[in-house]
């Protein structure tokens, strides 16, 4: 029996482990192959690619981003090969099970819920007797009408063979994130998760997750992202795998963790202050809301205070990036509310926050509860809510446009000098700014073209200059940005000149004769006037830029800045002296 499981992951570097699992537990009896595509590859591509595979059972993994697409393929393959089995399984169709059947007419079994045993114990009834009502966690057609088989119990996670170590992964380790897994289930009952809907919390054998994540390091893995709910709910479980990370970890691996960060103990961020190395962890944490009545209505306990002190005790620490996610439109959060939540996130000045909305997902309680307060959400996935009784389509709409601007210019880093300057002096609030520029960039139709790096400097400048807040300080502030993200001398581009040809050639001269004056490191490049030329950029400012950057205090004062390209690093180095030094120093020669 030719069995192949397949999913269609959001993009290429992404992985899904449940296929993983399903051929891990499912061989050496059954054979069963991968095959994993994109929500962007064209249908007929996957159909052809899978067909090509001329499968007698074929598995879908389904989640909300990609269950519309693959009902598409899974309809073109039935056209084609009716004879082939379709079983359906994953989060997306594990609730409303008859709905799905009904749905999908071309979909012969859904495996509800946790899958390995079920999905095994499918293909040895589908290859023998076919008592399809033995299998437990099974929903099919007998007769022509649904029929959901009794749930099954949970599984034993220490019974789990390893999905981690198939040949066909290895050469692809270093290229993708690798999902891992050590412990099932959440604490929490949020109304809004369908992690809420499965009690109590269980672990694999810690001794096999270890094992496991020395292979993948030692295979090449430099991405490992762990997809418990709550990595930290033991504290001592958590310590234990901190410190064999630490004292394990390959020069250039990455671990990322969603952790919940009121219940984080002090000795642990202690610990990990102490002793991991910068850029080692990453931590994913979910504050939704900071409105405590919110919070409630969701059944989301969360203690701010702790959060706080949790999420600045790793910042004040500077090994661990963090990434704080809200959500627009629970219940009773309106668009004022959820400004407050917003700046006060913001207020950490974490790596990245991340801004969604709310979604009904199916099975959730939320969903079941929707009509209490008013909610309309979209039919399909991703179910996304189009408005409630305190929060209006024209809001959601708004926070849209926050959204579309903290992307590109917060979280991707094009410009964090900038943009605290904007966001702490120039603008009351950090919701504020992204409203208004994002406000501003829909009305200019951007939302619906490309950009390049230079664009999106260009088109910042273009709106602070129409609002009347462009200066030469901020001016001098995008050009450093700017400058210091490039790897090679950029061109004229979207700013404004402040030197004429001959003063760049007066202080090339200068510094060709006095780069002493700049720095040991400056000096021991030995730089000629060519190569300040072709390597160099060059710009006066009206304030003492490195006291800036130290300090936050804008010190006036007229300072040439240089930013230095090295041909073998590519990596800009920013020096600045002031003018009336220079000046006195030529005085001194005169």
């Amino acid at each position: 029996m030719n069995i192949v499981v397949s999913t269609l992951n959001a993009k290429y570097i992404h992985t899904c482990l449940a296929l993983r699992y399903l051929k891990a537990y499912s061989e050496p009896d059954f054979h069963v192959e991968m095959a994993e595509y994109t929500i962007k590859d064209p249908a007929i591509n996957i159909v052809s690619d899978l067909y090509m595979k001329k499968p007698d059972v074929l598995g879908f993994s389904c989640y909300i981003w990609n269950i519309e697409e693959t009902i598409k393929v899974i309809e073109m393959i039935k056209k084609i090969s009716p004879q082939t089995a379709i079983v359906l399984g994953g989060p997306e169709v594990s609730y409303d099970v008859a709905h799905w059947l009904d749905r999908i007419p071309d979909a012969d079994f859904i495996i509800v819920n946790e899958g390995e045993i079920s999905f095994k114990h499918f293909l040895t009834e589908h290859s023998g007797e076919q008592r399809y009502e033995k299998v437990a966690g099974l929903a099919w057609r007998k007769d022509g009408k649904p029929t959901i088989n009794p749930p099954r119990e949970k599984l034993d996670l220490k019974t789990v063979a390893t999905p981690y170590r198939f040949e066909e992964d290895l050469d692809q380790l270093s290229k993708r994130v690798t999902y891992f897994e050590t412990s099932r289930g959440c604490p929490y009952s949020c109304a809004f998760c369908l992690s809420s809907i499965e009690v109590g919390v269980r672990y694999f054998d810690i001794q096999k997750v270890k094992d496991d994540l020395i292979f993948l390091m030692d295979n090449g893995a430099k991405t490992i992202k762990f997809v418990d709910r709550t990595f930290n709910i033991k504290r001592d479980y958590a310590l234990e795998m901190f410190q064999f990370l630490i004292e394990n970890r390959r020069p250039g691996v990455v671990f990322q963790f969603e952790i919940t960060a009121d219940i984080m103990r002090p000795e642990v961020i202690a610990f990990l202050n102490e002793h991991a190395p910068v850029g080692l962890f990453r931590f994913e944490i979910g504050v939704q809301s900071t409105n405590d009545h919110v919070n409630e209505l969701v059944q989301r306990r969360q203690n701010f205070e702790k959060l706080t002190r949790t999420v600045m005790t790793v910042k004040e620490g500077g090994k661990i990036a963090q990434h704080l996610d809200l959500i627009a439109g629970l219940p009773e959060e309106d668009y004022n509310s959820f400004r407050k939540t917003f700046n006060d996130v913001f207020a950490f000045g974490v790596e990245e926050v991340q801004l969604g909305f709310l979604k009904m997902l199916r099975g959730t309680g939320l969903r079941l509860t929707a009509d209490r307060h008013d909610y309309t959400y979209m039919n399909h996935s991703p179910y996304e809510i189009l408005g409630n009784n305190v929060l209006s389509f024209n809001d959601i709409i708004k926070i849209k446009r926050v959204e579309d601007v903290l992307e590109k210019y917060w979280n991707d880093h094009r410009m964090d000098t900038t943009l605290n300057y904007l966001i702490y002096q120039v603008f009351d609030s950090p919701f504020d700014f992204f409203q208004e520029f994002g406000d501003y960039w829909e009305s200019k139709g951007w939302s619906r073209i490309g950009h390049q790096l230079e664009d999106l400097f260009a088109r910042l400048k273009e709106f602070l200059t129409q609002r009347g807040s462009h200066n030469e300080i901020i001016e001098a502030l995008m050009k450093y940005d700017y400058f210091s993200r490039k790897k090679h001398r950029p061109h004229r581009s979207w700013w404004e000149e402040t030197l004429l040809k001959s003063d760049l050639e007066h202080y090339h001269r200068w510094l060709k004769h006095h780069p002493e004056r700049i720095s040991d490191t400056f000096k021991s490049y030995s730089l000629s006037e060519k190569d300040l030329m072709k390597h160099t950029v060059l710009d006066l400012v009206p304030f003492d830029l490195n006291y800036y950057l130290t300090t936050g205090e804008i010190k006036k004062d007229q300072v040439l800045s240089l930013i230095y390209y090295p041909p073998k690093t590519h990596e800009p180095e920013h020096y600045s002296i002031s003018l009336d030094q220079i000046e006195l120093e030529e005085r001194s020669l005169l």
